[in-house]
């Protein structure tokens, strides 16, 4: 019975809250619309939904007439761009009703705007319009983002809206900074080292977090030659310092190694019968576990510097290490002692160690994630 109950009660609920009434008495005018709607398109007969459409229609457009009305009597600079909101609003419950001809009995003439969405449209993008030659007008980046987007909302509302695009790209142009990440220099004298490799992941992966349509475009020096910047507003300089091959280190470990086998064995108990017993064999074995590392580490110092008023703005160091690893083995005994861990290292070979180039390269892994992390924790503010 108990049961009973509780999926009466669970109907109801589910039943009141999608047929809009909730939403309604909450003056959630459109989502009481759209359930309502909602629900009659596979219910044409449901009551609460046909009761919160013909009650709640009248009051959303009465509201939102009361919006219009308020935000264009105001002072708010983009009145016209929330007015086009409310009139899209109203059009989309219009959409709505006359699609399902359950709501549409009901609400015979749904209120659409046409010429009144036009006329507010352009007012909008007049607005956007003009708040971008303001912004564009006053001299700092963030002026001149605030002034790319008001131009691209224009744009958006009323397609090639005067020259909006070109005054748009300006915008874009003035807001964004420009930065040149220099060539790392040579990281060792003791050795011959590369890291061009390196240096054109870092680009890359800046480039990658910071798009061209982003506020912060990177260069190497070559490419703001190519593209003409003489002036970047900002230069990272990178150096591997410190950086250093241990001596290679031997070690040797040797272990006895056991392991109980248990084994069945058959016992004849009769001429015609057997009978099986267990017995318990200890298998043995030695394994000599050769291990030679070498280590590697270093730091890269990472600086980045305003460039016409030569002010540093970031000096930072990112530690990095790398331990190259090979174990071998020899082993004399029962194989059955072997664990998965012996025999991978009894399939190795003594190997000689890395050279220095590779040593770098490895090193460099773990302090690539760091270093483009810190570069874009920095230059995330700009953008």
């Amino acid at each position: 019975m108990k049961k009973i109950v509780y999926l009466i009660l669970t109907t109801l609920i589910i039943g009141s809250c999608s047929s809009g009434k909730k939403a309604l008495e909450e003056g959630n005018y459109l989502e009481a619309i759209e359930k309502a709607v909602d629900r009659l398109s596979s219910d044409p007969d449901n009551r609460k939904a046909r009761n919160v459409l013909s009650e709640g229609y009248p009051m959303a457009m009465e509201y939102y007439q009361e919006e219009i009305d308020q935000a264009l009597s105001g002072n708010d600079r983009f009145k016209w761009g929330k007015t086009l909101g409310i009139m899209e609003r109203v059009n989309h419950a219009s959409d709505l009703i006359r699609r399902v001809p359950a709501a549409r009995k009901i609400i015979s003439f749904p209120k659409t705007y046409t010429s009144e969405l036009s006329n507010a449209r352009e007012r909008a993008a007049e607005e956007r319009y003009q708040a971008g030659v303001s912004s564009l007008e006053r001299p700092t980046r963030e002026d001149a983002k605030e002034a790319y987007y008001h131009f691209r909302e224009a744009d958006r509302l009323v397609s090639s809206y005067k020259d909006a695009l070109s005054k748009m790209f300006e915008a874009k142009e003035r807001a964004t900074l420009n930065v040149i990440i220099e060539p790392i220099p040579v990281p060792s004298r003791r050795y011959e080292l590369s890291a061009e490799f390196f240096y054109t992941q870092v680009i890359d992966r800046m480039n990658q977090r910071f798009p061209a349509e982003s506020f912060v475009n990177f260069y190497t020096p070559e490419e703001a030659e190519k593209g003409e910047l003489k002036y970047p507003d900002m230069v990272v300089a990178l150096e591997f310092l410190d950086f250093y091959v241990g001596r290679p280190n031997h070690f040797e470990e040797e272990q006895t190694l056991t392991r109980d086998i248990e084994n069945k064995v058959e016992v004849k108990v009769g001429r015609d019968s057997v009978r099986y017993e267990t017995t318990t064999v200890r298998k043995r074995g030695k394994i000599r576990i050769v291990t030679d590392e070498v280590t590697s580490g270093g730091l890269m110092n990472v600086k980045v510097e305003e460039f016409q008023a030569e002010k540093m703005l970031l000096d930072d160091q990112v530690p990095g290490e790398f331990i190259w690893k090979n174990q071998y083995g020899i082993f004399v005994g029962d194989e059955e002692v072997l664990t998965d861990d012996h025999k991978r290292i009894l399939s190795n070979n003594a190997v000689p160690p890395p050279g220095p180039q590779d040593l770098f390269i490895e090193f460099t892994r773990p302090i690539y994630v760091r270093l483009t992390d810190r570069l874009s924790s920095f230059f995330r503010r700009y953008n």
